[in-house]
């Protein structure tokens, strides 16, 4: 059939976004605009992909570094823009789809069926087109008497009859390329705009008497670009909530979708409940049985299977298998809790290992610290890891026990089987087996309360 390139057009200034990022950059479902459609292209099996790039390039570059590229300096309209890509194509292309950059929500699947329509139907050009109940701003579809496309018209030089025409144009097509560059060749500015349109193909390749055939999206925000942060907005609730349907529809169950806000990218296995005002972003994995939320946020975790967390905050962390978090905890990124680990309520753990059944249950912070095998950890607990100047090391062996109200000053080690005593100040290693106590012996004054009064009243 031919082998077919994807040409992703994402030069634009993007004014209306009012901002110093490129428009393409703007996150959709946690990922940038142009990674979708990049996305979609991949999954649709294009042979090679190739990005017009213009405004804002040298910013794209740093966070696209490896793709193929073509430079639009001037942004002369989109005919102007895919011309740029003439000579880049590999020689043997045949055929050419064309993709806007600020266009994420359109699915691997209707690429693959327009590009399959194109192929099939021997056509020149194939447009993806969407029936909109409002289309103001989209070019519309003209079509002869006997409904073939014979041209497009742009919202801003369309006649009021044409402007009642429902089927619009989505900025995507498929060419075969000797024919889309002969027909770029002879495009001009005689519009509105004074831009070389992309859109005056169409009707060139009409007037030659080649077929242009078009394929409707059953599902028209697909087609929906965005120029404005309330189109952003609405890309995004859109997003999510497909994200949200995959994944019931998978086997996860999502008790408020509205109120759920789930990444793109993200993974959750069957059999998992996640309770409202939850938020997962990033490449977060999470294992079956598990129970998340509510009020909790998850960015770029892994976590095991049966683990329950609530009402928390767990960054770039890796949580095992039957743990309990929250709630109100806060795990903060490179920590590790191993199976079976306990982390209550209004604890925080930075930068540390938990090992496997070992139980921080509250009101403790827990910082660069190695923690061993069942060791209880009692509330109050504190590593003080920083001097000042330098983080330390806190080591916590197997099968210790931290009273309550203990500060552990790094670097220090805690042997084996160790007791710390309640309200001790540790600064040496504790033996193994051994009974640490660092604290002042009590004093009872008696009488202190009334001396003190008559004190007071004299």
């Amino acid at each position: 059939m031919g082998e077919v390139a994807a040409v992703i057009l994402a030069a634009g200034l993007g004014k209306r976004m009012r901002s110093k990022y490129p428009k393409v950059l703007h996150p959709v479902g946690g990922r940038p605009m142009l990674q979708h459609v990049l996305g979609a292209a991949e999954k649709a099996g294009v042979d090679e992909i190739l990005v017009v790039l213009g405004h804002g390039r040298d910013i794209i570059l740093d966070e696209f570094e490896h793709i193929p590229y073509v430079v639009q300096e001037q942004q002369l309209g989109t005919g102007h823009a895919l011309y740029q890509c003439r000579d880049a194509l590999k020689s043997h292309v045949e055929h050419v789809l064309v993709l806007c950059g600020d266009v994420p929500l359109i699915k691997p699947e209707t690429l693959k069926e327009l590009m399959d329509h194109h192929i099939e139907s021997g056509s020149y050009a194939t447009i993806l087109t969407a029936e909109l109940p409002n289309p103001k701003g989209y070019g519309r579809i003209i079509r002869d008497d006997t409904g073939n496309v014979k041209g497009i018209v742009e919202h801003r030089d369309a006649s009021p009859e044409e402007l009642e025409i429902k089927e619009v144009n989505s900025g995507t097509y498929v060419f075969k390329r000797k024919e889309l560059f002969e027909a770029l060749d002879r495009i001009d500015t005689q519009n509105a705009q004074g831009e070389y349109y992309l859109t005056d193909v169409i009707g060139i390749l009409f007037n030659e008497g080649k077929t242009v055939s078009a394929v409707m999206t059953e599902d028209p925000t697909e087609i929906m670009g965005i120029n404005d942060r309330i189109q952003l907005a609405e890309a995004e609730r859109i997003m999510r909530r497909r994200k949200n349907e995959e994944l019931m529809l998978y086997g996860v169950t999502i008790l408020d979708s509205e109120t759920t806000r789930i990444d793109s990218g993200v993974k959750i296995a069957p059999d998992t409940i996640i309770y409202p005002f939850t938020i997962i972003e990033g490449n977060t994995e999470i294992g079956e049985d598990c129970r998340i939320g509510p009020f909790t946020t998850i960015v770029d975790c892994v976590i095991g299977k049966d683990t329950m967390i609530k009402n928390s905050v767990i960054l770039e962390s890796r949580i095992g298998s039957h743990c309990k978090v929250g709630p109100f905890a806060h795990i903060r990124p490179g920590t590790v809790l191993e199976d079976y680990v306990k982390v209550g309520d209004f604890v925080e753990i930075k930068k540390s290992k938990i090992g496997e059944g070992s139980k921080v249950p509250h009101l403790s912070y827990v910082g660069d610290a190695e923690v061993e095998e069942k060791v209880n950890i009692g509330a109050g607990t504190i590593t003080c890891n920083y001097d000042g100047e330098k983080k330390w090391k806190t080591f916590i062996d197997e099968g210790a026990f931290i009273g309550s109200n203990t500060s552990l000053v790094a670097p220090v080690r805690i042997g084996k089987r160790a007791f710390v005593a309640a309200g001790s100040t540790i600064t040496r290693d504790v033996p193994g087996e051994a009974l640490a106590i660092a604290r002042k012996k009590q004093e009872n004054i008696e009488g202190w309360v009334r001396k003190r009064k008559k004190k007071d009243d004299d």
